[in-house]
């Protein structure tokens, strides 16, 4: 423990600030996780700089609060003038610290000594802010204190309790270096800090890229940053099975199909907003039981379908769509017992010989055979193609009323496939229906999650399936059973239109949507918070750093139309596993989120230049 970090905190001084002046002993009996759970400090520079922070967010004061990727700034504005402001620039790689005492008439600045007798420290204090607020208690803690501060302090003591395990986690974290949330500090015992001249200030070299709180007028022109209170985690023990629609008892194998999350996934605001959507509705008209969820790759679209069935309690099912998948995959593909035997008529047998060679008994063959419209014609000219169907005139024909007759055709043709004479059949059924997951899950009252619908090169194959999106809908099985969905039944569908293949979703499939919600990737924090628990890789900074590159890239390949490949958590996550085998940073990037990201070469050596190598350069080979 180093004697010159004494300098950052001010515990002698006689008199706390506001809300705690009248305060006469700054000994609390509570204490931060990381203390000696019996007692915190209050400490006059932990005071002073976060009820700065919440005077910026909530705009009742001026200064501000940033981040320039591992750095963060602050402006605060001292009482010394109308002009005055200490400016703090913070390096959490390296824990240097640069501070200027600030007169924004004249443009000019002079020492900050940072000492019990000199600054309190709170602009230092101030700028660390961001990387304070990165410990999960820390950021909990506060959010409450914000609360306390905008309502005026409605509960004094409340109030106290909280900024003591505040101060108290600021104080070990930045003291003790084998700390697990350590924050790295590095100061001399002068107190003396590295100027923060005009020219830099000119130059724009601590221009925010991500303004915090406040509103910059020094570091740069800004606007407000938008309040944002810290939304507290949601725990797994307060989500999983907490969103039940229905009550009902799950059969050992219905819940061995139940999610569970693992230990680090963080549940995202989306997730739980739908299985509030679907438990709040459930006794309602139209209950809402179809959400779309659309991002990027790499988002964790499918985690959060997975989670929803946690949340709901109910067993998952997926179906993955590719470029050919067409309805018939939805709803029945191949009916083994029905091969062999003689069904008593010559042209049903000679038909059955077809479709043997054409690889057997799918709704998608006996379709072909009986030269049946498309869904292209169907789409094209659905009055036209229900009038050749059935011969009667319906101008306002839709392409889901001709899918329902040729689904009534083929799974008449189908059964009339699979009779047998007397003498060729075996006894028993003489044919067998296996359902889909998709059919199993609208059934039994599962969700199903329907995977990159917008790869389907035909866009109306889900446009057949309209009906059983419907809560009272139905469909007729090949062995001439309807069935309805199932009032539990939910349907996810995930989707990526940046996808290179990917097409926009049909608009009759839109509006079956009960929610539609955008993904995008985590916010850095909880990117390293997740990989660091999925890789167990224990250099935050470094995590942090790979996070920074993971989003720069996004945002590139955002920028100049990259489409053709993929970047997020699955990247980052492959980017830390293949560092640790091969201890160079720059190398496993190389081959994980630059490879996955574009197939052009041209682009890659723009990923390698503009984004990876301003914060990972190559290793120089020893000479």
């Amino acid at each position: 423990m180093s004697a010159a970090l004494n300098n950052l905190f001010s515990f002698n001084r006689a008199t706390l600030p506001p809300p705690f002046d009248t305060v006469t002993n700054k000994k609390i009996s509570v204490a931060s996780k990381y203390g000696d759970g019996k007692q915190a400090t209050l400490c006059f520079t932990v005071i002073k700089a976060l009820n700065a922070v919440c005077a910026c967010m909530n705009g009742s004061g001026e200064g501000a609060v940033g981040m320039i990727d591992h750095r963060s700034v602050a402006e605060y504005k001292s009482s010394m003038g109308p002009d005055a402001y200490h400016l703090a620039v913070f390096d959490s790689g390296t824990g240097s610290i640069s501070a200027t005492v600030y007169d924004k008439n004249t443009e000019t600045g002079e020492l900050y000594v940072l000492k019990n007798s000199g600054r309190d420290g709170a602009a230092v204090m101030m700028a660390m802010f961001p990387f304070l607020n990165r410990d999960e208690e820390f950021e909990q803690e506060f959010k409450e204190y914000f609360d306390q501060y905008t309502a005026g302090f409605p509960d004094i003591n409340a109030a106290k309790n909280t900024m003591a395990i505040l101060c108290d986690n600021v104080y070990r974290r930045v003291m003790d270096e084998t700390c697990k949330a350590h924050v790295k500090v590095t100061l001399d015992k002068s107190g003396n800090l590295m100027r923060v001249s005009q020219t830099q200030l000119d130059s724009g070299v601590f221009t925010p890229t991500e303004v915090v709180a406040g509103e910059f007028t020094i570091f740069a022109k800004t606007g407000r940053a938008a309040v944002k209170k810290a939304s507290a985690e949601v725990k797994h023990e307060d989500f999983a099975g907490k969103y039940e629609l229905h009550t009902r008892a799950l059969s050992p194998q219905e819940q061995a199909l139940v999610p569970a999350l693992p230990e680090w996934y963080i549940i995202p605001d989306e997730v739980v907003d739908i299985c509030k959507h679907a438990q709040a509705t459930t006794e309602k008209s139209a209950p809402m039981r179809n959400f779309l969820l659309r991002g990027p790759a790499g988002t964790g679209k499918t985690m959060g379908a997975k989670a929803i069935a946690a949340g709901l309690h109910l067993p998952y099912m997926k179906y993955t769509c590719s470029a050919n998948t067409e309805i018939f995959d939805f709803v029945g593909m191949i009916f083994p017992d029905s091969e062999g035997g003689s069904t008593g008529d010559a042209d049903l047998d000679r038909e059955k010989a077809e479709l043997e060679s054409m690889g057997g008994m799918t709704y998608k063959n006996v379709a072909k055979i009986m030269n049946l419209p498309g869904l292209a014609d169907m789409d094209y000219d659905p009055a036209g193609v229900y009038q050749a169907l059935t011969g009667l005139e319906k101008e306002d024909a839709t392409a889901q009323e001709c899918m329902a007759v040729v689904m009534e055709r083929v799974t008449a043709k189908v059964q009339a496939l699979s009779k047998r004479t007397e003498e060729s059949q075996s006894g028993g059924q003489t044919y067998r229906y296996v359902d889909t997951d998709f059919i199993k899950a609208l059934r039994y009252g599962y969700v199903i999650e329907i995977q990159e619908p917008s790869t389907i090169v035909q866009p109306g194959v889900l446009v057949g399936l309209n009906s059983l999106l419907e809560q009272s809908g139905s469909i007729t099985l090949p062995t001439g059973e309807i069935i309805r969905r199932h009032p539990d039944a939910v349907v996810v569908v995930t989707t990526n239109i940046s996808y290179e293949g990917c097409r926009g979703m049909n608009q009759s499939v839109l509006d079956r949507m009960s929610l539609v919600r955008d993904v995008e990737l985590p916010s850095p924090e909880v990117m390293v918070q997740r990989a660091m628990a999925v890789t167990g890789a224990t250099d935050e900074y470094q995590v942090g750093q790979m996070v920074q590159v993971v989003n720069d890239l996004a945002e590139y390949c955002r920028k100049n139309s990259i489409s053709d490949g993929s970047y997020g958590m699955r990247s980052l996550i492959d980017w830390i596993t293949s560092a640790e085998i091969t201890g160079d940073v720059y190398q496993s990037a190389l081959y994980t989120i630059i490879s996955k990201a574009t197939a052009d070469e041209i682009d890659r050596e723009a990923l390698i230049s503009i984004v990876l190598e301003p914060i990972f350069g190559p290793k120089r080979k020893a000479s």
